[in-house]
């Protein structure tokens, strides 16, 4: 298959997934796999359109952004501040620091991606049941998470090192076992993937860009654009889901995805 389509495909996987809460990175080594996506420059490819996601995040947050440069943004008590941020991103970045090597080596592949996407699809529904007759007492409000709850957020996270298991679902999932609503849950969890992807995106091109050829890097532009325009209208769509549906529905995918992957790769 022609690697300019290929780009175009990954590039859109990555943006519907990215912030969804199906685990982007399963959905890209399954895609990859099935593609035979896996040459030198798919690894760099990989991290590249994950930057294109991030960007588009940036542009439907970004008063929230710039706040953040503010002195309000590093007040406690004037709404979430850049200290949220912090106790969100802070402890799972120096974990995922020191097993970086393992979860590389040892973790991505087909088995332990429908491994994860199983049990972050359980996670999900536990979740919401647990929730389901509370929704009056959870918070609405971004600006209300209180330090405590973010950093709670944060240790789910840790989940999320585990490929398959989808940043953004442990921390949805995370955030209402903590008291967030959906909403609420969401738009931190994007609001924190922005810095925590951006520097483990930028750590792992600074290990992998070396010595691209014209046309590979045509192929990562390609990935980048693609999953800019797509992720900004997939994370749009997903709050307006959010104000309506539960996130049922995802973890049944996720689950059903699981159990179609290792059929297709294992028996």
């Amino acid at each position: 298959m022609d690697q300019n389509l290929i780009a175009v495909i990954v590039g859109i996987v990555e943006g519907l997934t990215e912030f969804l809460p199906v685990s982007s990175t399963g959905h890209m080594i399954i895609v990859g796999h099935l593609l035979g996506f896996s040459e030198r420059v798919a690894d760099v490819f990989d991290v590249f359109v994950q930057l294109g996601a991030i960007l588009s995040v940036i542009f439907i947050y970004k008063e929230r952004f710039y706040r953040f440069f503010t002195k309000e943004g590093w007040q406690l008590n004037k709404g979430l501040s850049i200290w949220h941020v912090a106790a969100g991103i802070v402890p799972v970045m120096a974990v995922a620091f020191f097993m970086y090597k393992y979860i590389k080596e040892y973790l991505f592949s087909p088995f332990t991606v429908a491994i994860g996407l199983a049990l972050g699809g359980l996670l999900l529904i536990y979740a919401e049941k647990k929730t389901e007759h509370k929704q009056d007492q959870l918070v609405k409000n971004i600006d209300d998470i209180t330090i405590k709850q973010a950093l709670y957020v944060g240790i789910y996270q840790f989940l999320s090192l585990w490929p398959g298991f989808s940043r953004s679902g442990s921390t949805i999932a995370g955030g209402l076992l903590v008291g967030l609503s959906r909403e609420a849950a969401a738009n931190y969890t994007f609001i924190i993937a922005v810095p925590l992807m951006f520097v483990a995106c930028i750590y792992d091109l600074l290990k992998n860009i070396h010595g691209l050829t014209a046309h590979e890097l045509q192929i990562l532009g390609i990935g980048f654009v693609v999953s800019f325009i797509v992720a900004y209208w997939s994370v749009l769509w997903f709050l307006k889901f959010l104000h309506k549906y539960s996130l049922s529905s995802f973890a049944y995918y996720r689950i059903v995805l699981a159990i179609f992957t290792y059929w297709f790769f294992y028996m």
